[in-house]
C-alpha cells in the first residue's frame, strides 16, 4: 500500500510538472522579439489593448498600435496587409468573405452592451412606431447600423419607414447633428452614445434596443488576423491573446480600473467614462454560430451580396481563446 502511494504521488508530481513546463514554454519570451501591428479603435469595449505593452515586451513580443476612427476602415488596412491583426465590427468576417478575402481568421469577440436608439431630448420614442419617419443619424455598413437594420427587420418595420441620415466620420459627428438638431436620433457606439445623455440633449430610448436581433446579438466586435498571421506568428499572436483575456478578466471585476481605462483610451473624463464602463460587459462572447446567422440575415438584407454563412468554420480558429481561458 505505502509502495502504490509512493508511486501515485510520484505520477501526480511528474503531470504536475510536465503541466508546469509547457506553461512556461507557452510564455517564454520569444527570442528574437517578434512584432505585431495590431489595428484598433478609442472605443471603452477596447480597453484592455492598451494595456498589454508590458507584459508583451517580456514575453518578446513588440506590439504596435494603429488607431482607425472605423471598424470599416481597420478591415481595409488588414485585408490590404497592413496589419497582422486588427479589432473589427461582429460582420467583417462575413463582408471579407463574400468580398473574395480569404486571408482572414476570426479569433475572438471582445464584449457586449445593451444598444438604445439615442433620442434628442424632449422626442417621444416610447415604441418603434415612434420612429417612423423621424430622421435618424447612421453610420452605413456600420456594426452598429448591422444591428438596428436587423432589428427593424425582426420587428417588422420597413427600413424605408424611417428618414435615414448617413453620418460619416467619427461618432464625434453624431453627436454634434444630434445637439445641432439636424437628426432626431442616432444610433452610434460609446462614447458617443453617452455623451448627449450626460450633456442633456439627448437620451436612451430604452424602449428602443437594438442588441437584441436574432441574427446579430449585442457583440460589440472580435479581434481578427491575417492568416499569415495566424500561422507565421502563430507563438507571437497566442501570447497576445493571452494576455488581453487576462486584462480583460482583470479589468471585468474591477470597475474603477475599467473606468480608468476607458479615460485612458478614449480621452474622456473620468465620469464619462465611469459610465460607459457601467453598460459594457467584457468577453470573447461571439461564436461561429452568431456570425454564420449574421452572415445570412445581411445577405438577406441585400447588405452582402453573397451568402457565405457556410463558409465561417474555415476561417475561424477557436484554439486561441481555448488556450488562454483553459476551455
Amino acid at each position: 500500500m505505502q509502495r502504490r502511494t509512493m508511486l501515485g504521488g510520484l505520477v501526480a508530481l511528474a503531470v504536475t510538472a510536465t503541466a508546469s513546463f509547457a506553461a512556461r514554454a507557452q510564455t517564454a519570451p520569444l527570442n528574437p522579439p517578434v512584432t505585431l501591428t495590431v489595428g484598433y479603435q478609442k472605443v471603452g469595449h477596447l480597453a484592455p489593448i492598451i494595456l498589454l505593452d508590458d507584459e508583451l515586451k517580456k514575453q518578446g513580443v513588440e506590439i504596435k498600435l494603429v488607431e482607425f476612427a472605423r471598424y470599416a476602415d481597420a478591415r481595409t488596412a488588414l485585408l490590404s496587409g497592413s496589419l497582422d491583426a486588427s479589432a473589427v465590427g461582429p460582420a467583417d468576417l462575413a463582408i471579407a468573405l463574400a468580398n473574395g478575402s480569404t486571408n482572414v481568421v476570426g479569433i475572438m469577440g471582445v464584449g457586449s452592451s445593451p444598444k438604445y436608439v439615442i433620442g434628442r431630448t424632449g422626442l417621444k420614442l416610447d415604441s418603434w412606431d415612434d420612429l417612423k419617419g423621424k430622421k435618424v443619424g447612421i453610420a452605413p455598413g456600420s456594426a452598429v447600423w448591422f444591428q438596428f437594420a436587423a432589428t427593424l427587420t425582426e420587428k417588422g418595420m420597413p427600413y424605408s419607414s424611417i428618414n435615414a441620415v448617413n453620418i460619416q466620420g467619427a461618432g464625434t459627428n453624431f453627436d454634434q447633428a444630434l445637439q445641432r438638431g439636424d437628426v432626431d436620433a442616432i444610433v452610434t457606439w460609446e462614447p458617443f452614445e453617452s455623451i448627449p445623455v450626460i450633456q442633456g440633449y439627448g437620451f436612451f430610448a430604452k424602449n428602443l434596443d437594438y442588441s437584441q436581433s436574432k441574427a446579430v446579438g449585442a457583440e460589440l466586435g472580435m479581434l481578427v488576423a491575417t492568416k499569415n498571421a495566424a500561422t507565421e506568428k502563430r507563438a507571437a499572436l497566442e501570447r497576445f491573446v493571452h494576455a488581453y483575456v487576462a486584462k480583460m478578466n482583470a479589468l471585468s471585476k474591477s470597475p474603477k480600473d475599467f473606468s480608468e481605462a476607458i479615460s485612458k483610451l478614449t480621452g474622456l473624463e473620468l465620469p464619462v467614462a465611469t459610465k460607459v464602463a457601467e453598460v459594457i460587459k467584457l468577453g470573447p462572447v461571439i461564436t461561429p454560430d452568431q456570425i454564420k446567422r449574421q452572415a445570412k440575415a445581411f445577405h438577406d438584407l441585400g447588405v452582402i451580396q453573397k451568402d457565405v454563412s457556410g463558409e465561417i468554420d474555415k476561417y475561424w480558429d477557436a484554439s486561441f481563446v481555448k488556450s488562454a481561458t483553459g476551455g
